[in-house]
């Protein structure tokens, strides 16, 4: 049975960092893409970035580009997403998801962990 569980959100002041983890369970991560999305109520949720091909490559959406990193440890079937610089604009619910090896933001999404709330205040 497929499982995510995001966490490590939390509330941070515009400039501050958070690393969020996503454990997955019932799959290897280092057979699929792993991405990071993030929603904020009353708009469609936004992809944030991939962790492809085992964690060979990452891909980000331009806005995060160079504040966000996305890595990925195989052995404890994590991901994490690293955010530095955080801005207000950021806030949102954080969520992995899980897409066929090179499918990338392409999808199918057939799984989604919980989520986890990122605030940034300015």
């Amino acid at each position: 049975q497929v499982q995510l569980v995001e966490s490590g959100g939390g509330s941070v002041q515009a400039g501050g960092s958070l690393r969020l983890s996503c454990v997955a369970s019932g799959f290897s991560i280092s057979s699929y893409d792993m991405n990071w999305f993030r929603q904020v109520p009353g708009k469609e949720r936004e992809w944030v970035g991939t962790s492809a091909t085992g964690g060979r490559s990452t891909y980000y959406r331009d806005s995060v580009r160079g504040r966000f990193t996305i890595s990925q440890d195989n052995a404890k079937n994590t991901v994490y997403l690293q955010m530095n610089s955080l801005k207000p604009e950021d806030t949102a619910m954080y969520y992995c998801a899980p897409t066929p090896y090179g499918r990338g933001r392409l999808g199918p999404f057939n799984y989604w962990g919980q989520g986890t709330q990122v605030t940034v205040s300015s």
